[in-house]
C-alpha cells in the first residue's frame, strides 16, 4: 500500500520562505524517486496560521484521516501538535530548534563534549528607533565587532537566505560593507571569526546500513571563499577524528533522523563546528548527493530510510 507523506511547510515565523522551498524540495524528491511507495501531500500553513491540505483549509485534527506520516519543515513546536494527534512525524523538537537559532546556547551545549565553535556576534534586524541613524549603523557595529575579535570575518544572514551573499571580510572597510549588505536585505546578521583550515561536512543517519548511527565517509566540501581544498590532505587520524566528532554530536544533540555537521580543522586550534542542520538538502547539486554517490547510493535511499524508521 502506498503511504501518504504530508509535507508540512510555511508558518508564521521568519523562515517562511525557506520552509516553503525546503518543503517543495522534499515533495519533488518523493514524487520523482519514491512514488511507487509514497505519495507526497502538500500541507501549507499560511501567514495567518491557517492550515491547508491540497489548497483547502483544514483543521490539524482532520489530517490523521488524510495522511500516514508528516515531514515537518515548518516550526519545530508543531511536532507537539502532531504527537498529540498520534500522527507519526519527521522533524526535530523545540529544543533542537532553539539550538539552531541560538548559537550561544549551541556553543555552550556542545562545549560539554569538548567541541568548539568560532567566536561570533549576531546583529539583530536593524531598527531605526533602537539602533539610531541608518548611515552610522554599519560603522558602529563594525567597531563593536573589531573590539571583540579581529579579522578576517565571515558575514552572512543569520537565517537561511540565498539572496544575501556570504562575505569574507579581511579589512574594516570590507566588514562595514558586508554589514551594509545585510541591512539592505533586511536580515539579522551573523558575524563569525574566520577559521583557516580544512573544511568538511559530514552526514549522519540513524539506523542506516545496519548501524545505530551511520556516518558517511569524508567527502570534502567545495572550496570556501576561493580557498582550495585537497581531498588527499586529510590524514587517517584526521578522518577518524572528524567521524568520531560527528557521531558524538549526533548522539549528544539527540538527533532522531539525520544530522549534517560542518567542520573546519585548524592546524593548531583543532576542530570547530561551523554549522549544523537536521534536514537533508535534497537538491541534485547538494553535498549530500555527492556524498551518497561517493558510497554508491542515491539520496532517495536516505529519504526512504528516514520514512521507514518514522512510520
Amino acid at each position: 500500500m502506498i503511504k501518504r507523506v504530508g509535507v508540512l511547510r510555511g508558518g508564521t515565523g521568519k523562515n517562511y520562505g525557506f520552509s516553503l522551498k525546503k518543503g517543495g524540495d522534499i515533495i519533488s524528491h518523493i514524487f520523482d524517486n519514491l512514488s511507487d511507495k509514497y505519495k507526497p501531500v502538500d500541507i501549507l500553513i499560511d501567514k495567518d496560521h491557517i492550515w491547508h491540505c491540497h489548497g483547502v483549509p483544514i483543521s490539524p485534527s482532520d489530517l490523521m484521516h488524510k495522511i500516514d506520516i508528516i515531514w515537518n519543515v515548518s516550526h519545530p513546536s508543531l511536532s507537539n501538535i502532531l504527537e498529540s494527534l498520534s500522527i507519526p512525524n519527521i522533524g526535530h523538537d523545540s529544543f533542537l530548534g532553539t539550538l539552531i537559532n541560538n548559537r550561544d546556547m549551541l556553543k555552550k551545549h556542545i562545549k560539554t563534549i569538548g567541541v568548539n565553535m568560532p567566536r561570533h556576534i549576531v546583529l539583530p534586524l536593524y531598527q531605526k528607533d533602537f539602533d539610531g541613524l541608518r548611515e552610522k549603523y554599519a560603522i558602529k557595529k563594525a567597531k563593536e565587532i573589531f573590539e571583540k575579535f579581529g579579522s578576517p570575518w565571515i558575514v552572512k544572514s543569520f537565517t537561511p537566505d540565498s539572496s544575501m551573499g556570504i562575505h569574507l571580510a579581511k579589512t574594516f572597510g570590507e566588514l562595514v560593507g558586508a554589514i551594509e549588505d545585510g541591512v539592505n536585505h533586511e536580515k539579522s546578521i551573523l558575524v563569525e571569526e574566520f577559521i583557516s583550515g580544512k573544511n568538511v561536512s559530514i552526514h549522519s543517519v540513524c539506523g542506516f546500513r545496519g548501524e545505530d548511527v551511520y556516518v558517511f565517509p569524508i567527502y570534502p566540501d567545495r572550496p570556501h571563499y576561493n580557498l582550495p581544498i585537497n581531498r588527499a590532505s586529510f590524514s587517517a587520524e584526521e578522518k577518524d577524528k572528524f567521524i568520531q566528532t560527528a557521531r558524538d554530536l549526533y548522539k549528544h544533540l539527540g538527533a532522531e533522523h539525520y544530522l549534517q555537521s560542518s567542520f573546519v580543522l585548524h592546524p593548531k586550534r583543532g576542530i570547530f563546528v561551523t554549522d549544523i542542520s537536521f534536514s537533508p538538502d535534497l537538491k541534485k547539486d547538494s553535498h549530500l548527493n555527492q556524498s551518497c554517490e561517493f558510497v554508491g547510493i542515491k539520496m532517495h535511499h536516505i529519504v526512504e530510510n528516514i520514512l521507514e524508521r518514522a512510520l
